[in-house]
């Protein structure tokens, strides 16, 4: 029996799980480069990549990563972070995503786009006769429903964020 997963040392029992790591790291030129080379040098792939600076007086930005793999997959790539940079897995966490979701059509099409958008509590952001542009946010499964939805309606175009995540309780990172 052969396995389906990526890593060639990953035991095919071990199922590939989605995982979000957040970082803290000093805003300096180069870190987000040595971040991101440590996942393309070793062949493992991110999935959604979000950066921003948190605390302007202390220069800090805040990395969230989704990635995939094994367990122990995934430990490598939190020990190996964890040598250049201090990290924080986004454990409890609230995650969310925003996507920006272009629409074309006329008539009935049009008619249903407003009334799922209005179902997905997504916002009308820009409006023309012939088109839309929504704002939708949530769960990245949510935003990837409402997209299937809306390819047979007439989408056109999406942008995303990709996720953003903060962990659950009064306490900081």
């Amino acid at each position: 029996m052969s396995s389906t997963s990526h890593y060639p040392a990953a035991p095919a029992a071990q199922g590939i799980e989605t995982r979000t790591l957040s970082v803290i790291v000093d805003n300096e030129p180069g870190v987000l480069a040595r971040v991101i080379g440590l996942f393309s040098g070793r062949g493992y792939n991110i999935e959604s990549l979000t950066v921003s600076e948190t605390e302007h007086q202390k220069h800090l930005s805040r990395i969230t990563i989704v990635t995939r793999g094994t367990p122990m997959v995934i430990e490598q790539i939190k020990n190996q972070l964890g040598r250049l940079v201090p990290i924080h897995l986004a454990g409890p966490s609230i995650q969310r995503e925003l996507a920006m979701v272009k629409v074309a059509g006329t008539g009935e099409p049009r008619v249903e786009a407003l009334r799922l958008a209005d179902a997905f509590r997504a916002r009308v952001i820009d409006a023309g006769t012939t088109s839309f542009i929504f704002e939708i946010t949530g769960a990245s499964e949510k935003i990837e429903q409402f997209i299937a939805l809306m390819l047979p309606l007439g989408l056109v175009e999406v942008s995303r964020t990709g996720v953003v995540a903060i962990a659950r309780g009064a306490e900081a990172m």
